[in-house]
């Protein structure tokens, strides 16, 4: 099933963490479609269907940081052999991202594992150190990993990346959650 990207994400975060994991493991698609625009003269625009992340994938080999610079995490090495739940928000310490995405997460960490989840992982164009301490502050030690990626190199390797130059100053990861079985998505 083929959705529109923008789509996927408000809906799956609206039905929260309970319904995603009532689908852990199941067939849903987190697969998408978003609109590239191509410029091909100054009054001709075009517009292209570009396929981001989706199911049946496998993740990439992209290093991540937990804790602090050069504490590295393999985002693929995390997910080999295991079973569990990718999520990205736009930005630590957000109010939404803060009130209502990470907190879902979190209260539904010992659902996911008992329906099979090993790992947890959220993941932010951060440093690492506001991941810690937004981690630190939600009480996520123990559920949830956090993991930064500075350098937005996984966002951009699943096309998941978010212009929020106008309200964060930089490109952001839109959001997402992937349940991956042994790297695949």
């Amino acid at each position: 099933t083929m959705v529109r990207r923008g789509a996927v994400g408000p809906a799956l975060l609206a039905a929260g963490a309970f319904a995603l994991t009532r689908s852990l493991f199941g067939s849903s698609a987190f697969a998408g479609l978003r609109s590239a625009p191509v410029v091909t003269g100054p009054q001709c625009r075009i517009s292209l269907l570009t396929r981001n992340a989706a199911e049946g994938d496998m993740l990439p080999s992209v290093d991540v940081d937990e804790s602090k610079p050069g504490d590295i995490v393999n985002i693929a090495e995390l997910f080999k052999g295991k079973k569990g739940v990718l999520f990205a928000v736009p930005g630590a310490f957000t109010p939404t991202c803060s009130e209502k995405h990470l907190p879902g997460y979190i209260e539904a960490a010992a659902e996911f594992m008992s329906a099979g989840a090993e790992v947890i992982a959220c993941v932010s164009v951060n440093d690492p150190f506001v991941m810690k301490a937004w981690g630190k502050q939600q009480e996520a030690e123990g559920k949830v990993r956090m993991l930064a990626d500075t350098k937005c190199e996984l966002t951009k390797a699943l096309d998941m990346e978010l212009d929020a130059t106008a309200k964060l100053g930089n490109i952001r990861s839109k959001r997402y959650a992937m349940i991956i079985d042994d790297g695949k998505i």
